[in-house]
């Protein structure tokens, strides 16, 4: 059975870098549709819903945070932001807003190619998990197959990358889940060493779930604890 070709939105004002990168991606395999700026890139996302959105982070119209923000508040995607800054407070914005990776210009096209490969296959891999039922911790509620996550009475909106790291911790509720493997089963990175992108999604979940869920072990990895349920005279341990 021929394999369905993936749909990837370009958003780069630089028509050569754009059309560079389009055409790398179409030799790869990918289908591509292109915009210009912020309002034409949440415009192609609503037209053509996109499996994963390139996204710069200087554009016309209003820049790739808000556009970000337009595109996940309208249909969470994978988005991968190409910036020409990648201090920890840029990266920070941009996971804030619903960004699941960061890379850094210049790029290479084949490390492109990579990260776009590799947030692919995560989203195959939450697909996959679809099938789990829901987890109920304390007052976490997490459904699966319809990747929403709820603390007491209270939705929590999360990116997709904050999901899957949700999930892959609440699989072992207590233990810590060291960060070369968050890295593999998240991001798809086996043998990964790198600590920064854990990190810095493990700082947005925080600030959506509540600092109390996740316990740092430090110089090793992260572990979800299971929560004390909340009621309206306080809190209640489980």
């Amino acid at each position: 059975m021929e394999s369905v070709r993936r749909l990837v939105l370009v958003v780069e004002d630089d028509p050569v870098i754009n059309q560079a990168v389009a055409d790398r991606l179409q030799a790869e395999g990918y289908d591509v549709v292109r915009a210009f700026d912020g309002p034409g890139a949440v415009a192609a996302h609503a037209e053509h819903a996109p499996d994963l959105v390139l996204l710069d982070v200087m554009l016309p119209g209003y820049d790739g945070h808000e556009a970000c923000r337009r595109i996940q508040a309208d249909r969470p995607v994978p988005v991968l932001m190409l910036t020409a800054r990648a201090d920890e407070a840029d990266v920070l914005v941009g996971l804030g807003v619903g960004a699941d990776d960061y890379l850094t210009k210049p790029f290479r096209m084949r490390e492109l190619v990579a990260r776009v490969a590799a947030l692919l296959r995560r989203v195959d891999r939450a697909t996959e998990l679809a099938g789990r039922k829901a987890l109920e911790l304390g007052d976490l509620r997490v459904d699966a197959p319809a990747r929403r996550v709820w603390r007491g009475d209270e939705e929590v909106r999360l990116t997709p990358t904050e999901f899957d790291l949700l999930l892959c911790l609440a699989a072992t509720p207590g233990a810590v889940v060291t960060r070369e493997k968050l890295l593999a089963e998240v991001w798809g990175w086996a043998g990964a060493t790198g600590t920064r992108t854990v990190d810095s999604h493990v700082k947005g979940l925080r600030a959506k779930v509540g600092a109390d869920l996740v316990r740092t072990a430090h110089g090793v990895g992260y572990a979800l604890e299971v929560p004390a349920f909340r009621t309206p005279y306080g809190l209640v341990e489980e």
